[in-house]
């Protein structure tokens, strides 16, 4: 679809999404009250939201797709929080906590770096008595191994708990966790960056104050950050484009974020959604939501975040490839492991093999390319290929399913001695 095409439909479309996506066209920013107008489109207009965040995605990083070879690596599943959409959170006196200690997280990542893994991403939940120095441990004992690893580790919410554990600021903490080898961090726990909504589907949460001062203080270390919205549950349109707002704003202070990630709220196993906690609750996004929230995203970020990154596990391979055509350009990692939203339901699997991801680029016409976590391009293929991660049997990383049944890795009480 040319931009001629585009400027010819959009004189048919409705005026007042017209004059919108005229303006995105002209790269002028997008308000929130106007982005909202965009997600009452429908028919053609709704196609024309796609293609109008489909040509700004080619004018800021071509057709390029990237990815990255990382591993997750939740050492945790045992958290002092009980928060309303997390369904892998387990209180310290369940069968099912677990936690792995610091050499079997350095051996995964050890055997992630074997197989061509650039990144491990360290998160998990927030375990009582937690050992002050826990993270910057782990940290330390990775790049002592391999010191070429890149860590992505450790959500705002726990640098959060790691500060108050530590009796420290936040600014020092992440000068700490610097220091003993974190290079980036997961701009999760943001959900939707609205107290009153994070009071309802998370009381106790981090607050949006405190998400903001971790991010700043993170951007002013040096420290870059993705960014998160989880959306399809109780939020409304205008929270969304909000939030998206919020992290633009973040962004032209700070110029620290990496990406965007929209990620699609998993129900089935979500104590809000189980309990019907809420009322008017969601099974999550439809498709036309997800295509919509992607180009959205696009639009209203596209310029001051390059990349919007679609989340192949919460909606599989086919959307993900149609996402290509509604703003994104990012497929996220190859995971290896990946145990929160699949303890969530999630059916899509933990390990999207390099080989896989380049085959699905290339039916969209695309051309598939490797990147570093703060997306430097490392190869681009233009012909099939195969790497070490390509040969490896499914089974070989283990399952969170299986994880939690592992004696050897039970959480212990460290109030029981």
């Amino acid at each position: 679809m040319t931009i001629a095409n585009i400027d010819s439909l959009l004189k048919h479309a409705d005026p007042v999404l017209a004059n919108v996506l005229n303006d995105a066209l002209s790269e002028k920013d997008i308000s929130a009250k106007e982005a909202l107008e965009l997600y009452k489109a429908h028919g053609i207009d709704f196609h024309l939201v796609g293609m109008v965040a489909d040509e700004l995605r080619r004018r800021r990083v071509g057709d390029v797709v990237t990815y990255v070879v990382n591993r997750n690596i939740n050492f945790t599943n045992v958290c002092i929080k009980q928060c309303g959409f997390c369904a892998f959170s387990r209180d310290f006196r369940e069968e099912e906590g677990y936690f792995l200690p610091t050499e079997e997280i350095v051996r995964r990542a050890k055997e992630a770096y074997d197989l061509g893994a650039t990144e491990v991403c360290i998160q998990a939940g927030l375990p009582p008595d937690m050992d002050s120095n826990l993270y910057e441990n782990v940290c330390k004992a990775i790049k002592s191994e391999i010191p070429k690893i890149h860590i992505h580790g450790f959500s705002p919410e726990e640098v959060l708990y790691g500060a108050i554990r530590s009796d420290v600021s936040i600014k020092e903490y992440l000068s700490r966790l610097k220091d003993a080898g974190v290079d980036t961090l997961p701009g999760t726990a943001a959900e939707i960056l609205d107290q009153k909504m994070r009071d309802r589907i998370s009381p106790g949460r981090i607050t949006v104050k405190d998400w903001e001062e971790v991010i700043k203080t993170a951007h002013s270390l040096g420290i870059n950050t993705t960014s998160t919205m989880m959306y399809g549950h109780i939020e409304s349109n205008e929270d969304r484009v909000n939030h998206i707002a919020k992290l633009r704003e973040i962004q032209k202070e700070t110029r620290g974020f990496t990406e965007f990630v929209p990620l699609n709220f998993i129900a089935e196993e979500a104590p809000m959604y189980k309990h019907n906690m809420h009322e008017g609750i969601r099974h999550g996004a439809s498709a036309n939501d997800v295509m919509l929230t992607h180009a959205i995203s696009r639009i209203m970020l596209n310029n001051y975040i390059n990349n919007i990154q679609m989340s192949w596990v919460k909606e599989g391979q086919k959307m993900s490839q149609l996402l290509l055509s509604w703003g994104a350009n990012d497929f996220g990692g190859t995971l290896m492991n990946e145990s929160i939203s699949t303890s969530a339901g999630a059916q899509h699997g933990q390990l999207l093999r390099p080989h896989e991801i380049r085959q699905l680029v290339w039916e969209v016409g695309k051309t598939p390319a490797e990147r570093s976590t703060k997306y430097k391009i490392l190869r681009t293929f233009d012909s099939d290929t195969k790497d070490a991660l390509d040969e490896v049997d499914n089974n070989q990383f283990g399952s969170y399913f299986e994880l939690i049944k592992i004696n050897e890795f039970k959480y212990k009480n460290p109030r029981r001695g």
